[in-house]
C-alpha cells in the first residue's frame, strides 16, 4: 500500500493490517529471542557465586525501549537487562553482558544497511531517504540525513583502512581479477571499479583490492598489483581473467611466476560474436566440450575438433581459441575439484550481478570516493556468504608445489623436496 508522503518527510499513519502483523510477529520473535540468549548465558554461569554464596549473574530488569529498523519494518524492542558482578582479572572492571542479537549500539539490521549504499548507488541524495524508506519501513527512525551522511563517512574510512591493510600475514593461491563497469557515480564514464579476489591457504574467498581506474589500462592494473605487493601480498600460483591485455601485461610485470587462466564466459561471448547467429548454438556446445572434458588430452582434442569444423567458415571465431590455447586449457594442471572454480571469473562476476542491476547512470559525477566506498560495503556484506572452494585441503597442497595430473595429486610436495 502507498503512503502520501508529507511535505516534512513523514507519512500519515496508514499502514495496512498485514504490515501491523508482520511488525508485530517480528517484534516478538525478536523479544523471545533476547529473553531465551539471557536466559542460557544466566544458566551457564549459575555456579558462580560470592563468599556469602549468592549468584554474581542474575536478570535486573529491562533496558529502556529502543527503536529498531529490520526488513520487517520498525519494531520497539525492550531488551534483558544483566547484572554480572563478576571482576575480569585482566582489566580489574566488571564483566557485561553483552547481545549477539542486538549489541546496545544496533539501531537497524545489516539487511537495512545493505540497502543504504544500493540507494546512494542508485542516485539517491542523503536528503530523500527518509520518505523513500519511511512508506516501507513504517518509521524514519534512525534514517535521518545526518545519519546518513555520518554513515556515508564511516564508510569511506573503512574502504581506506581495506585499502591500507597488510597482507603479509595471508597467502592468496589463486586470485582472480575483473575490471566491473557499474555505470555508478564515477568522475569518468570510461572508468571501471577494478577488482581482485582471492583464495586464502584454507580454501576461503575473500577481496583483496578494489578500486577505480580504466579496465584496458596496463598501469591502472600495475598500480593496483603494485600497491597488493608492497602491503605484503606474495605472488599467487594462478590468476584468472579474461582477454584484457591490461592486466595480463600489468601482471608479468609485478608477479612473473604466477601463471595465467583465461576466463571461458568472456572467450566464448568473444567467439560467438565473431559468427553468425545461425550457427551460435552449435558452437557454443562445442566450446562447451572443450572445458567440460574429463582431462586436458581431451580438451586439447576438443579444440582440434572445434578448428576442423569451423575453422573454414569462421577462421577469426577459430583463432581466438587457438591462440589462447594454453592459457585457456591451465586450469587443468590443478585439483579436478577447484576447475570449476578457476576456468571462469564468475567468483567476480556473481557477486556484482546484484550490484550492476541497481545502479544506473547519475548526473553529476557525485563522490568518487563515496561511491567506491558504497561499492566496498555491499561486496564486503556479500563477502560473508561466500563459499569455500571445493576440497579446501588442497590449495595448501598447490602453494605448497604438489604435481597434479588429470586432476588428481600424484606427488606430495614433501616426496620431490626430498
Amino acid at each position: 500500500m502507498l503512503s502520501v508522503v508529507n511535505a516534512d518527510g513523514t507519512t500519515d499513519n496508514g499502514s495496512s493490517l498485514i504490515d501491523q502483523i508482520v511488525r508485530e510477529g517480528a517484534r516478538r520473535m525478536l523479544a523471545a529471542a533476547l529473553e531465551a540468549e539471557v536466559n542460557t548465558y544466566i544458566a551457564e554461569l549459575a555456579d558462580q557465586r560470592d563468599e556469602v554464596g549468592r549468584r554474581l549473574v542474575v536478570r535486573n530488569g529491562y533496558h529502556q525501549p529502543r527503536a529498531v529498523t529490520t526488513a520487517a519494518g520498525t519494531v520497539e524492542v525492550k531488551a534483558p537487562r544483566v547484572n554480572d558482578k563478576r571482576i575480569d582479572e585482566a582489566t580489574g572492571e566488571r564483566k557485561r553482558f553483552s547481545s549477539a542479537i542486538l549489541p546496545p549500539w544496533a539501531r537497524k539490521s545489516p539487511k537495512i544497511s545493505e540497502v543504504l549504499p544500493l540507494l546512494y548507488l542508485h542516485g539517491l541524495s542523503s536528503g530523500d531517504f527518509v520518505p523513500a524508506l519511511e512508506q516501507f519501513l513504517g518509521s524514519s527512525a534512525g534514517l535521518s540525513p545526518a545519519t546518513v551522511t555520518r554513515l556515508t563517512a564511516q564508510w569511506q574510512a573503512d574502504h581506506k583502512a581495506f585499502c591500507e591493510r597488510d597482507l603479509s600475514a595471508t597467502d592468496y593461491v589463486y586470485i582472480w581479477a575483473d575490471g566491473i563497469h557499474l555505470r555508478i557515480r564515477l568522475e569518468e564514464a570510461k572508468a571501471a571499479v577494478l577488482v581482485v579476489m582471492g583464495v586464502r591457504a584454507d580454501g576461503t574467498k575473500e577481496l583483496i583490492a578494489m578500486a577505480d581506474g580504466y579496465r584496458e589500462s596496463s598501469e591502472s592494473w600495475a598500480s593496483l598489483l603494485r600497491d597488493c605487493q608492497r602491503r605484503g601480498m606474495r605472488a599467487p600460483i594462478l590468476a584468472v581473467g579474461d582477454g584484457a591485455l591490461g592486466f595480463w601485461n600489468a601482471l608479468n610485470e609485478v608477479f612473473p611466476e604466477t601463471r595465467h587462466q583465461r576466463c571461458w564466459v568472456h572467450k566464448t561471448a568473444n567467439c560467438l560474436d565473431s559468427m553468425p547467429k545461425s550457427a551460435q548454438p552449435a558452437a557454443k556446445k562445442a566450446i562447451q566440450d572443450i572445458y567440460n572434458a574429463e582431462d586436458r588430452e581431451h580438451a586439447a582434442a576438443a579444440v582440434k575438433a572445434f578448428a576442423k569444423q569451423y575453422g573454414a567458415k569462421f577462421p577469426k571465431a577459430v583463432k581466438k581459441i587457438t591462440d589462447d590455447e594454453d592459457e585457456l586449457l591451465a586450469f587443468y594442471e590443478f585439483p579436478a575439484e577447484h576447475w570449476i572454480h578457476l576456468r571462469t571469473t564468475n567468483p567476480i562476476e556473481s557477486t556484482f550481478a546484484t550490484v550492476r542491476l541497481r545502479t544506473k547512470v547519475t548526473r553529476g559525477a557525485g563522490s568518487r570516493a563515496a561511491a567506491l566506498a558504497m561499492v566496498f560495503k555491499l561486496v564486503e556484506s556479500a563477502q560473508s556468504r561466500w563459499r569455500a572452494v571445493n576440497a579446501p585441503h588442497l590449495v595448501a597442497l598447490v602453494r605448497a608445489g604438489a604435481r597434479f595430473e588429470r586432476g588428481h595429486l600424484v606427488e606430495r610436495p614433501e616426496t620431490f623436496a626430498a
